[in-house]
């Protein structure tokens, strides 16, 4: 199966089965039982579902002890309840039988998801035989800190979990790039179709947008940090952030797809306002950061038409041109690109706003300072000086030109500095 497989693929029919619910998971992270306590209670105040109770990060952690202080009842939220080894990415450097006893015991004491890493899952499950009560569920894990596998072995590892008898199938990854995302997201419509319950997320900065955009794709639970500093994995969301910024209780199968496209892009501001902007008009939508490395890649792999459009910014809107179908004549003649639209038909539309965006801004900047009465550009033979040559910076020559400015480039390079 190749690599840069199409979204479309992807997308499954709105109604093709029966879904649940996207969890909200916070993990507690604290180093001491009752400071834990206090951060499930804070998450269910954030608006989480679910607390997952990191036993490896407490200090001194004495199962019969601090277990009774987490578990006890009634609680703010379900807990989900993990004991991650070093080997596996987490604290715990012991052997396996105190952890076993621990997971146990906190099953005895009425938590509701315990997780389990596949390597040790067998051993585990003849250990717990006939006495898991039927109001838990094993969550059995496998994480990869160092790639994505392809669609193929991601499918062969679903099939493993499931045959150790797991409830509910968890695969993290790591993305090198963003496209190795597509194929989780392909995997868990397949589990989906198939309604096997599936945590699929991808770690890092090109794997944000698996953890915003799984209730599109069918995923059972999602992570999100009760604060910037507390995560259990790279580029894990705030709670606040997936409920408040990405309206993640509003996605669903028919939930469009926008972003920004850039390298960096976490910097970026524009999720707030188009998400914002979506909310306030009802649109279903949701707009996403895109960390890409390759811009052609990246369009062909997410080609399904509910990735409907695209902000374009430092380093690739002089490569977007190439890579639209159709291109403005005002973009072509700037030589850049920075919003992309998928036509109905699939074709990718380039534009340029920049220059529209900033010269107006310089414009009623100059007006405010300077009133007059006259209809023509205050920037009209005026020395306009732009420093640099990228895209934007195309953008503001052009845009300076047209307005009958007198336009000076500066720039590193003269190559790159003649249109």
């Amino acid at each position: 199966m190749a690599t840069a497989m199409a979204a479309s693929a992807l997308v499954p029919p709105a109604a093709a089965v029966t879904r649940q619910r996207t969890l909200l998971c916070v993990p507690a992270t604290a180093r001491a039982p009752r400071e834990m306590a206090a951060e499930v209670a804070a998450a269910a105040a954030l608006g989480a579902d679910v607390a997952e109770l990191r036993l490896d990060r407490l200090s001194g952690f004495a199962p019969s002890r601090d277990l009774p202080v987490l578990l006890a009842g009634p609680r703010p939220l379900p807990a989900l309840v993990t004991y991650r080894p070093k080997w596996e990415g987490g604290e715990y450097e012991g052997d396996d039988e105190p952890r076993f006893e621990a997971l146990m015991l906190a099953m005895e004491l009425g938590a509701e998801y315990v997780d389990i890493e596949l390597k040790v899952a067998d051993k585990f499950m003849k250990l717990i035989s006939g006495k898991k009560p039927e109001t838990c569920k094993l969550i059995v894990s496998s994480h990869n800190y160092e790639n994505t596998p392809s669609a193929e072995e991601l499918g062969n590892l679903v099939a493993q979990i499931q045959a150790t008898g797991a409830d509910i199938v968890k695969i993290a990854t790591t993305a090198t790039e963003i496209i190795d995302v597509a194929r989780m997201f392909q995997i868990l419509v397949h589990c989906q179709e198939k309604q096997v319950p599936i945590i699929g997320l991808v770690m890092n900065d090109r794997g944000f947008i698996s953890r915003v955009l799984c209730p599109k794709f069918g995923g059972y639970l999602t992570f999100g940090t009760l604060e910037k500093g507390k995560e259990s994995a790279p580029a894990q969301p705030t709670i606040a952030d997936l409920i408040n910024v990405y309206n993640i209780r509003q996605i669903g199968p028919d939930t469009k797809v926008f972003g920004i496209i850039g390298k960096p892009v976490g910097h970026s501001k524009s999720p707030i306002l188009h998400n914002e902007a979506f909310r306030s008009v009802g649109f279903n939508a949701v707009y996403v950061p895109f960390l890409v490395d390759d811009l052609a890649n990246f369009l062909t792999t997410y080609s399904s038409p509910d990735f409907a459009g695209f902000s374009c910014t430092i380093p690739h809107k002089e490569a977007a041109v190439r890579c639209c179908d159709e291109v403005d004549p005002i973009a072509r003649d700037i030589g850049a690109v920075n919003t992309i639209i998928r036509k109905s038909d699939g074709k990718l539309v380039g534009y340029n706003t920049d220059y529209v965006g900033a010269i107006s801004a310089i414009e009623d900047g100059i007006r405010a300072l300077q009133p007059t009465e006259t209809t023509t550009s205050p920037l009209a033979g005026r020395l306009f000086v732009v420093i640099g040559a990228g895209g934007a910076g195309k953008a503001l020559a052009y845009g300076a030109k047209e307005k009958g400015a007198r336009v000076v480039i500066a720039n590193r390079t003269f190559d790159k500095m003649e249109v």
